[in-house]
């Protein structure tokens, strides 16, 4: 009869199967992590068991192949829970598909991590390839769908504060970083690398929560107008005479001076400039508040047509503007429209809007106070791309906002994914964040990421509050895509070390240990044979 002699050989006789379910159960609680649920501690959990999945039970490595099976595994049970309001008026087929497609980035993840993972500073290399494949499936194709990435999932944890440091990518590395640690400690007992680890982690955790926030330099009173959609589904542009006069009805409802009006995205998708009556209804509310609105509107120009946040005053009129600059691909814009129309009819319901430039601000006249606020707009689905809010808070930002039309995705969990996006860039920016969306989740979010006011989702409401205007930059706004680049370059660096180097022995046990213990067992066979005869 074979005896265990140590409870670390019991992993070795888990079969493969084992190893998948706890793959399965790690997509489960990284999903967990994200908004609505908001589970930042499940999070780190998840992640964990998805380093223990990919880890060396015993004397046992798991092969490439396996690896990337792993990691496929885990990254398709994140999306397919995280992501149904894709497929939400267009059926299940192109949500699956994303899903899938973007998991395909964690076959790479599953199958470099199964051969990182065994060596000594395997947890530090592991953390950096995750920020690696992370870049790579925010990054391409079409611009990447940053929308998924870990860092959304600790917004409502203290690692959220780091994003202040470095921006999601450094929350990403710390929090994968924490759980090998964890894994380290529980586990392997690495010490030298979990004790440098654990002072990383403490060390910027203390320096994030310790920082001097820069004092306002003023404040405005700004009003997010959510004046709510007629119907659901994707006849939404088919009510847009309907949806400019609820957001004008419910301007108008205003009983109190205001400096600034924000109103989501197509809150007039007629163009105001060729269309004169959503002019005139535009004109009307202006006036009835006494103060600029920016309005989300569609325009042309000789490049085509775009996706327009246009101010209007109630003394110069039309003002500055922002052209949407990072669309949605497959929504805003179709690539390879004429191949895909041969899998989906849906394709044709797809925009054809032209990205635009520009610094990503407008200029606001606050009359009541007699100053000019510069306002940085993320327009909905920008609010996942660092360069949309950093690059307006260096153009001079003092406030931002993200205006969204999310009411092509029904009562989803996708206004709340979005929201933690626009409490992360509050917090990464030293910024407040103005949310204003056309059937909601409208929100004021103050500079440390905290939701002050919100409604509730095919609701028309207003929300009105005295902001912070604030003209600090932070170390991610100025450095951010500087440390997102060296994490993926050491990253790469670090990998490929790794990959050309033998892993330590499993437990510590050197190859002369090995060797003497397989010599000293020979032995005591040859002496047990001996005295049998």
């Amino acid at each position: 009869m074979t005896t265990l002699n140590t409870p670390t050989e019991i992993p070795s006789l888990i079969p493969a199967a084992l190893r998948v379910g706890i793959a399965l159960l790690s997509g489960v609680f990284v999903y967990a992590s994200y908004q609505p649920l908001g589970w930042w501690q499940i999070g780190i959990i998840g992640i964990g068991l998805f380093i223990i999945a990919l880890s060396r039970w015993g004397s046992h490595n798991i092969s490439a192949r396996f690896g990337a099976l792993i990691g496929f595994t885990h990254s398709a049970t994140v999306y397919l829970l995280l992501l149904p309001w894709v497929g939400e008026y267009v059926g299940a087929m192109p949500y699956i598909a994303l899903a899938l497609f973007i998991s395909c980035w964690s076959l790479i993840l599953g199958t470099i991590g199964a051969k990182i993972l065994p060596h000594r500073w395997g947890m530090w290399v592991f953390a950096l390839l995750y920020v690696v494949v992370e870049w790579a499936r925010s990054t391409v194709p079409f611009g990447g769908f940053a929308w998924v990435r870990l860092a959304w999932g600790q917004v409502s944890g203290p690692l959220a504060r780091i994003t202040s440091i470095g921006g999601p990518a450094l929350v990403t590395f710390i929090t994968v970083l924490l759980a090998a640690t964890i894994v380290a400690l529980l586990w392997r007992r690495r010490q030298a690398p979990t004790f440098i680890a654990l002072s990383l982690i403490a060390g910027l955790l203390i320096s994030a929560h310790i920082a001097p926030r820069a004092n306002s330099i003023g404040t405005v009173t700004v009003a997010a107008i959510q004046g709510n959609v007629p119907r659901l589904g994707l006849d939404f542009n088919a009510q847009r005479r309907a949806v400019l006069a609820n957001h004008v009805r419910e301007t108008e409802k205003l009983d109190q001076p205001v400096d600034l009006v924000i109103w989501p995205e197509n809150s007039s998708d007629v163009n105001p400039f060729t269309d004169p009556q959503a002019s005139g209804l535009i004109n009307e509310a202006v006036g009835a508040v006494d103060a600029p609105i920016l309005v989300g509107t569609i325009t042309s120009d000789e490049v085509g047509a775009r996706n327009t946040m246009q101010v209007f005053d109630p003394t110069t009129g039309p003002g500055d503007y922002h052209h949407k600059k990072y669309l949605q691909p497959f929504g805003e814009y179709m690539p390879f429209r004429s191949f895909f129309r041969l899998f989906s009819e849906y394709v044709d319901l797809a925009g054809n809007f032209k990205p635009g430039t520009g610094t990503g601000t407008v200029t606001m006249h606050a009359a009541q106070r007699d100053i000019d606020v510069t306002v940085g707009i993320a327009t909905c689905y920008e609010v996942a791309f660092d360069a949309a809010a950093r690059d307006a808070v260096l153009n001079g930002a003092t406030l931002l906002t993200t205006p969204t039309n999310n009411a092509t995705f029904g009562f989803t969990d996708m206004t709340y994914q979005q929201l933690a996006m626009s409490q992360m860039r509050a917090i990464e920016l030293d910024r407040a964040v103005v949310v204003a969306a056309t059937s909601g989740v409208s929100a004021l979010v103050s500079p440390d990421g905290t939701v002050t006011q919100h409604t509730e989702i095919f609701h028309a409401a207003t929300l009105v509050e005295d902001l912070p205007l604030k003209n600090s930059i932070t170390l991610a706004a100025r450095f951010g895509s500087y440390i997102e680049w060296a994490l993926v370059i050491i990253g790469l660096i670090a990998c490929a070390l790794c990959l050309r180097t033998s892993p330590q022995p499993a437990r510590g046990r050197s190859p002369q240990r090995a060797q003497s213990g397989r010599k000293e067992a020979r032995t005591s066979a040859t002496r047990a044979q001996a005295y049998k005869k």
